[in-house]
Order: structure tokens, then C-alpha cells, then sequence
């Protein structure tokens, strides 16, 4: 099968901490004014992907999984994952700050949920001035400490605050408590899974009145509660270069800000690449076919293309394989 250059249909999300950047700065088709999340590309089960041009249009991410895997994937990412697509890729907005959570690793999540556990990685896209993220302890913790802190609301003075801004990327590992704070705009590229064990969620109600479910006993055994500073990302910034970001077990992401075109040989990657804009546009073309890409939008290229040509006056993309 010719895999064109892809472009897949955005999976809208509302939350109840969502606004309306979605649609004001990336253009999003929503309604909503608590949308939260366009998931770009998902193997998730009950929402999977679905192509949005060319003549594939219509077609699943899993049909053409299915169809060509190894062509499509890469020989080595099937031999991993097998045929489950491996990474999610999101747009967030967050209006209001998210609940303080926490993600199982891959051994917790296979033993409770069968699934894989979440890693995943932010980059910045637009932070209102003095935004700020959650992200691990501010000093080292004792479990009995932290119950303590759920019981007596008092989490938050546990948190460690960075503060943000465009460009900052931030990786957050399993069992790392995290929140994405109010008037975040952000891409995220993680494993694909959806467990997320939620321990402090400000005592906001959702539309009904009610509290969110908090996954209290869940979490007090998959956290790490010792204070690291291994999460801000120091990467490169060259014009022109990929510039590698972040290099983990379960994705690697490089980011492209281009003034030029580019065309890199892909004759040796064995795995499929998602470029995300996240400023600018440009033509992504492969060997059978391209495809536009604004700002806010994501496309796919399979692992049996050979070569990608990045043609623009000025974009900026992160690039994400296996």
C-alpha cells in the first residue's frame, strides 16, 4: 500500500478544566467551551484514529495497522508492541488547573489494568504569564507523610511549581505526581494508555455536582516520592538541524524549527515518524504523495517511506519515532 503522507481526523475531548484555545490558536472544530484535549493520533480502544485525506480518508489507524504492519510501523516497533499503535499524541488546553495525578509504571499497570503504564513528555506551546506546572515533590517524602497531606488537604504544600513558558519541555516519568496548571496550552506525546490514578482534584464538582473519583489507595504504591530535578528538558536549538529532545525506551522526539527545506533519508529508520507543527506551516511529502501542515495540526509517515521533504519559508515541528 502507498502510505501517502497522513492526516487523521482530531478526537475532541471535554474536560472539566478545558477552554477554548483548541479552536482560538490551533483551529480546532469544536463548540465546546470545555474542551480540553484534541487527541491527534490514538490507538486507544473506543478511540481510534481515523484518516482525514487523501483516499484513504475514513480508513482506521487500526485497519491500516492491520493491513501492512511492518510496512507501516516498522518491523521492530511490531516486534515490541506487536500490532497495537505504541504512543498517543495530544493537543491540551487547560483553562483550569488539572488535578494532581500520577501514572502507574509498566509492571503496575500490567498487573491491575492489563495495559502498558503512561510516560510522557510536554513541550510548551502558550502559557498566559506566570503559568505554572506541578511537577514532583519539593523535598524528599515519607508514604505516611504523603497520606497524611490527602487526608489533611494539605497536598499542595508538598508540590514542587515551575513556572513556564513557550518552548519549555518537561518529561514526566512513571510515578512522578504532576498537574498541568491553568492557562497551559501544550503538545504531549506519551504510551499509549489512559490510566491515570487521580489524587487531589481541588474539590471541584463536575456539571452534576459531584466529585471526581480520586484513586487514593491506588496511588500510595506507585508513587516516587523522593525530590528529583531530572524533568525540564535542556535541548538544543539550532535553526535548520533536528535537534534531539528527548530519547526514552518508548519514544524519541526531535524538534525542527525551519527557515528552509529539508529532506532527510529515512531509508534506515525502522520506524514510522509523526511530525506535530507547533508553529508556522509547511508540505510534508514522501515518496507517494504530501500533505500541508499548519499549526495545531499532525501527520503521519510510514516506516516504508524512504525519504520526507519538509517544504517551507518558517515552521516549527516535533518529530516523534520509535
Amino acid at each position: 500500500m502507498k502510505f501517502y503522507p497522513l492526516k487523521f481526523k482530531p478526537i475532541l475531548k471535554e474536560r472539566l478544566w478545558g477552554g477554548t484555545k483548541l479552536k482560538d490558536v490551533l483551529n480546532k472544530p469544536i463548540e465546546s467551551d470545555i474542551t480540553g484535549e484534541s487527541w491527534e493520533l490514538s490507538g486507544v480502544k473506543g478511540d481510534i484514529s481515523q484518516v482525514s485525506n487523501g483516499n484513504l480518508e475514513g480508513t482506521s489507524l487500526q485497519d491500516l495497522i492491520d493491513g501492512q504492519s511492518e510496512a507501516f510501523l516498522g518491523k521492530s516497533v511490531v516486534e515490541r508492541f506487536g500490532k497495537e499503535f505504541p504512543i498517543l499524541i495530544k493537543f491540551i488546553d487547560a483553562k483550569q488547573d488539572l488535578s494532581i495525578q500520577l501514572h502507574p509504571n509498566d509492571d503496575l499497570a500490567k498487573e491491575r489494568h492489563n495495559s502498558f503504564g503512561k510516560t510522557e513528555m510536554w513541550y510548551i506551546m502558550d502559557a498566559d504569564p506566570g503559568a505554572k506546572l506541578i511537577v514532583g515533590f519539593n523535598k524528599d517524602v515519607e508514604k505516611q507523610e504523603y497520606v497524611k497531606s490527602i487526608e489533611e488537604g494539605t497536598l499542595t504544600d508538598l508540590m514542587n511549581y515551575e513556572e513556564v513558558g513557550e518552548g519549555d519541555t518537561y518529561f514526566i516519568n512513571t510515578g512522578k505526581i504532576h498537574a498541568i496548571g491553568a492557562g497551559i496550552l501544550l503538545a504531549e506525546i506519551q504510551q499509549t494508555s489512559d490510566i491515570t490514578y487521580r489524587v487531589f482534584d481541588f474539590d471541584r464538582r463536575d456539571k452534576d455536582g459531584n466529585l471526581r473519583e480520586l484513586h487514593t489507595s491506588l496511588a500510595v504504591d506507585a508513587i516516587d516520592y523522593e525530590k528529583k530535578d531530572d524533568f525540564k528538558i535542556d535541548y538544543p536549538k539550532q535553526k535548520d538541524m533536528v535537534n534531539p529532545m528527548v530519547d526514552c525506551p518508548y519514544f524519541k522526539t526531535n524538534i525542527m524549527e525551519l527557515s528552509e527545506s529539508m529532506k532527510q533519508d529515512l531509508s534506515d529508520r525502522d520506524s514510522f515518524s509523526i511530525y506535530m507543527c507547533v508553529a508556522g506551516s509547511a508540505t510534508i511529502n514522501n515518496d507517494w504523495g504530501s500533505a500541508p501542515i499548519n499549526k495545531g495540526e499532525t501527520v503521519l509517515i510510514s516506516a516504508s517511506s524512504t525519504f520526507v521533504t519538509v517544504d517551507t519559508q518558517q515552521v516549527k515541528l516535533l518529530e516523534v519515532t520509535i
